[in-house]
């Protein structure tokens, strides 16, 4: 055999298995200067405290997309650049509709693309991003397998908060609990620091029966509490301050100004009153929801494009009042 012919025969073995090991590394990508996290790195609970990696108290402040199987339109990397710099949203959250017509249980790989085209453009723009799974009933299988996944891709980005339940609605907390220690421990196994959120019985206000038992073992959780100002009022806030006195960190990861339907007139007043709350608190939010639906709290009318621009005559009432209270608490 030429030595010609055997150079050949070790370029063709050799190359594959080089090939094959480069493309196994996941590549940590660099955030744009000053933004929200070229500023404050990876985030870590510090007692009931959400931190920077500094160790330094924040609170982020940003939008929830609607159900991707509803909204899907929306979950595109123009509609996310405009939410970061006009609305200037340091976190966004991608709600992955698990129920509903057409949702993960039906259509994976649809959902799969909906939410990763999310999370990438969050990196790619250098803010945090709720990868949520958008859910009131109990999928353990489903939730480990989806989470198994979002970890193993995303475990090197500290842009990444994992919510594993976003409202639970007619289980006890010793249901909830377990699930949540399940789907924790998977993503453990395979990312060990990024932060994971919660939920707590009855469309997360039942965050009491969460004081008095809580996960123990883990660090970088919080327990998530959701609000719509026109339904809850004083009590809630009470609850959540007295939750939070016994240690307890907390997430508001889904809020509005309406009734809890999502329907009906804007309760302003209220909904001042929680802003002024959350940030004395330095609580973290995400406001319900970018979508175009015939009700209060989507923001948006039909006519809006999908990839963002959307002036003020795009923006529906809560639109403008989510707009403008994200853009004051961020400047």
């Amino acid at each position: 055999m030429k030595l010609s012919t055997k150079i050949a025969l070790i370029f063709i073995v050799v190359m594959p298995i080089t090939l094959c090991n480069a493309t196994s590394k996941t590549t940590k990508k660099i955030p744009p200067a000053n933004s929200p996290v070229a500023l404050n790195g990876k985030l870590q609970v510090i007692g009931t405290q959400l931190s920077n990696s500094k160790g330094n108290s924040l609170a982020l402040h940003g939008a929830s997309l609607g159900w991707h199987n509803l909204w899907p339109r929306f979950y595109n990397a123009g509609a996310v650049k405009w939410l970061v710099s006009d609305w200037k949203c340091n976190v966004i959250r991608a709600s992955m509709g698990v129920g509903l017509d057409d949702s993960y249980l039906e259509n994976p790989d649809y959902a799969l693309k909906c939410m990763t085209n999310v999370i990438d453009a969050a990196i790619k723009n250098g803010v945090y991003v709720l990868i949520d799974f958008h859910s009131h009933k109990l999928h353990t299988a489903e939730a480990k397998k989806f989470f198994t996944g979002m970890a193993a891709k995303y475990k090197n980005s500290p842009n990444v908060i994992y919510e594993i339940w976003n409202e639970p609605d007619y289980y006890s907390w010793k249901v909830v609990k377990q699930y949540s220690e399940e789907v924790i421990s998977t993503i453990r196994a395979i990312d060990p620091t990024n932060i994971i959120l919660v939920g707590s019985p009855h469309w997360d206000q039942d965050i009491d029966s969460v004081a008095g038992d809580p996960i123990v073992g883990q660090k970088n959780i919080m327990y998530t509490m959701h609000f719509y100002a026109g339904t809850h009022k004083k009590w809630l806030r009470d609850k959540t301050d007295a939750v939070i006195a016994k240690g307890i960190p907390i997430f508001v990861s889904e809020c509005a100004g309406m009734d809890a339907t999502g329907d009906g007139p804007i309760d302003q007043a209220e909904w001042k009153l929680y802003i002024d709350w959350m940030d004395r608190a330095k609580l973290s939010w995400c406001v319900w929801s970018v979508s175009d639906k015939n009700e209060t709290c989507s923001m948006l009318l039909p006519r809006a494009s999908s990839t963002g621009n959307w002036d003020d005559g795009l923006l529906k009432s809560w639109g403008k009042i989510s707009r403008s209270s994200i853009r004051e608490m961020n400047k």
